[in-house]
């Protein structure tokens, strides 16, 4: 194609000016390659009008990866791309995603392109250059050797390369690597990053060859991770009152335990993380002859278990080292969890797992970089976080989706080029003998009218996204009201209960006219009152008394939001008690204790009187307890609804009306007294010999 007049008048003015101080500030690592497209006899096939200069010069070194011209995956690009992608305003950074894609589609496929630190810088470079694609944007370029990159950008490049970051949870990768640059992400972390991964990986490939297991473990289940094999710091299992050291063994299927001997260790005992077990994977406190004092250990529990095993991580200082061994083992329990609900199976369940691993992986990557002083593992681990999220659910199902669909399209794939494909399965795949698989697949293609590598898709969002935004929405509104739950909890019993009767002061203050209308110190306004209801009642217009209430709540809060505007003071004022002494306090608990006592008692003896008229222990209530029984039973069966709720509500609230008040009060005597006269069941306590064994031992 012929290079245009504009486009060599653009590149004669940035050879000229080597150091391109007009539009990058001082010499930069595209400086030396601008100069060269500039020289090159090839240029106008590699240089493409609409892109600005650095973003032509990553579309160059795509094209070299590609083994075509920057002109011919322009015109690839406009035959496969859909209209909507080629718009004029959205075909510079539409593009350059495709070049990018495609280009790391090849390279994810080399192994060890980790350790080739080209390929770190052209990822990096990628990230800088997708905010600034269009040649409209190389006024606000600012290229230094220190050049940063926003989490936007970072978004839609990394997750590209499965090992690098997965859409679920790149958000807090990136929020994790730019904790002390300002929230945006410099090439000597990401360096740093992405060369602990590499170094992750050989870890696990010397665990993958040694001869941990043998004769154990299935030939299908890859080594994970292992503890316990310096002598300073084993692991401690405990089991009832029995305590042994040794080294701890996670597989992608399951947790092995072996006991240390004199010189050698015991045989595996193996608990399975992949079978619907009903396992229980949570911390636990730990200490000398089973005191609970230490939390540092992880407590197992299955059904195929007569007891918990618990799984002691000793250190001097934290719990870090079983916070991460925690949240690694519910890694696996949880992806085996997801694989079993939505019967994954094939292809589908190794990328599943390949998910899973990778997420260890980069966990191992970011332990190296000290990053932070506290770590949540749990933010970097897909199906941990997935657990977390509010809609996680809804992000496994679309993953679910997905992985069905992409099953359907490699079983129907044809040899149309389009549909590029990078996936976590095909990269633990070409990692190779890290987890003894072979070679990777060829990522032959199928025609569709999206562009798509691994999860990410060309100029759009796929579905897995926007559940992932979707519920990170939701997160930030759940977090917003954890923080003000947290602001107004109140320490001490007495200003607790402060508030709690401040809080209960309207509902108070409403009973309080109730009593007063039942108890009729009003005759007037309870005679009123009791005509006004038996109408409502009488008409069967209670229902529409209760929908006018709901109406009318719905109402006022409309209405406040409206015109407050935030002007109504919604803060509760609570007068506080004076403090109270240590003693005091103890004092207030053991009264509450008592008097919380006193009513399960209360509690127990109505329902072992309730027991004795059941099996007349005491015939004459009985037989009167019975007879009511049939009286009210043949009410609810012959007289209406309407007209029983009536005959109730009257009875009730006339009670202590002048009239009835003397009769009322004889007879709520005498049903005193026949209460009272009421035996209760005999109780007989038994001592469980087993219990008694524990307390002598």
């Amino acid at each position: 194609m012929p290079m245009s007049s504009k486009t060599m008048n653009m590149l004669e003015g940035l050879v000229k000016d080597s150091s391109f101080k007009w539009l990058l500030g001082k010499q930069s690592s595209f400086d030396e390659e601008i100069e060269e497209m500039g020289r090159s006899p090839s240029a106008g096939t590699n240089w493409i009008p609409e892109l600005s200069p650095v973003a032509n010069v990553v579309v160059r070194r795509c094209s070299k990866i590609l083994g075509v011209s920057a002109n011919d995956l322009r015109d690839s690009f406009k035959q496969e791309a859909s209209e909507s992608l080629k718009q004029p305003s959205l075909f510079a950074r539409n593009f350059l995603e495709y070049c990018c894609f495609r280009a790391l589609s090849l390279s994810v496929g080399v192994t060890g392109h980790l350790a080739d630190k080209k390929f770190r810088r052209l990822t990096f470079d990628m990230m800088f250059v997708w905010e600034v694609p269009a040649v409209a944007s190389q006024a606000l370029l600012s290229v230094e050797e220190d050049a940063t990159v926003s989490l936007e950008a970072f978004s839609r490049i990394a997750p590209a390369v499965p090992i690098i970051a997965d859409v679920i949870i790149c958000e807090n990768l990136f929020g994790m690597l730019t904790s002390s640059t300002g929230g945006r992400l410099q090439f000597s972390v990401y360096d740093k990053y992405l060369c602990g991964l590499e170094r992750a990986i050989k870890k696990m490939r010397t665990q993958s060859e040694s001869s941990l297991l043998s004769g154990v473990r299935p030939r299908k289940e890859k080594i994970l991770e292992i503890d316990g094999t310096v002598t300073t710091q084993p692991v401690l299992e405990h089991v009832g009152m029995s305590t042994w050291p040794g080294r701890l063994i996670l597989t992608d299927h399951s947790l092995y335990f072996e006991a240390l001997k004199v010189v050698s260790y015991d045989k595996p005992k193996r608990y399975d993380l992949s079978e619907d077990l009903k396992q229980i994977v949570k911390p636990e406190l730990t200490g000398p002859w089973g005191t609970r004092l230490f939390d540092k250990a992880v407590s197992y529990k299955s059904i195929s278990l007569s007891e918990p095993v618990v799984m002691e991580f000793p250190e001097l200082k934290g719990h870090t080292r079983r916070d991460y061994w925690l949240a690694v083992i519910r890694e696996v329990l949880y992806v085996h969890r997801y694989i079993n609900k939505y019967k994954i199976a094939g292809l589908a369940r190794d990328e599943a797992l390949s998910k899973a691993v990778l997420g260890i992986i980069r966990v191992q990557a970011i332990q190296e970089l000290s990053l932070t002083n506290s770590m949540c593992y749990e933010n970097l681990l897909p199906f941990n976080l997935c657990d977390q999220l509010p809609g996680g659910d809804l992000i496994l199902e679309t993953l679910a989706e997905m992985s069905t669909s992409r099953e359907l399209h490699r079983s129907n794939r044809s040899k149309d080029t389009g549909t590029l494909h990078s996936s976590a399965s095909d990269m633990v795949s070409q990692l190779g003998s890290v987890f003894g698989g072979s070679s990777p697949r060829s990522r032959t293609s199928e025609k569709t009218s999206s562009l798509v590598v691994g999860e990410v898709v060309v100029g759009d969002v796929n579905p897995l996204e926007r559940a992932v935004k979707e519920s990170r929405k939701n997160y930030e509104k759940v977090v917003l009201a954890q923080e003000t739950v947290n602001g107004v909890k109140m320490e001490g019993i007495d200003t607790n209960l402060a508030v709690m009767k401040e809080l209960m002061l309207p509902v108070m203050e409403t009973g309080n006219v109730v009593l007063s209308l039942l108890y009729w110190d009003d005759p007037m306004k309870s005679t009123v009152f009791c005509l006004f209801s038996s109408l409502i009642i009488w008409k069967g217009w209670l229902v529409y008394v209760f929908a006018l209430a709901s109406l009318f709540s719905a109402v006022f809060m409309v209405l406040t939001r409206c015109f407050s505007r935030g002007k109504l003071t919604v803060e509760l004022k609570v007068t506080a008690p004076p403090p109270m002494s240590t003693m005091e306090q103890l004092l207030a608990v053991q009264n509450g204790i008592s008097e919380l006592e006193q009513n399960i008692q209360d509690g127990n003896i109505i329902l072992l009187k309730f027991r004795a008229l059941l099996f007349s222990l005491f015939p004459q209530a009985s037989e009167k307890f019975a007879v009511a029984m049939v009286v009210a039973a043949t009410m609810l069966a012959f007289v209406p609804g309407r007209y029983l709720l009536l005959l109730v509500f009257v009875e009730l609230f006339t009670r202590y009306s002048p009239p009835r008040r003397a009769s009322t009060e004889r007879l709520i005597r005498r049903l005193r007294e026949w209460w009272f006269s009421i035996p209760a069941a005999p109780v007989i306590l038994q001592h469980d010999d087993k219990n008694e064994t524990k307390k002598k031992k």
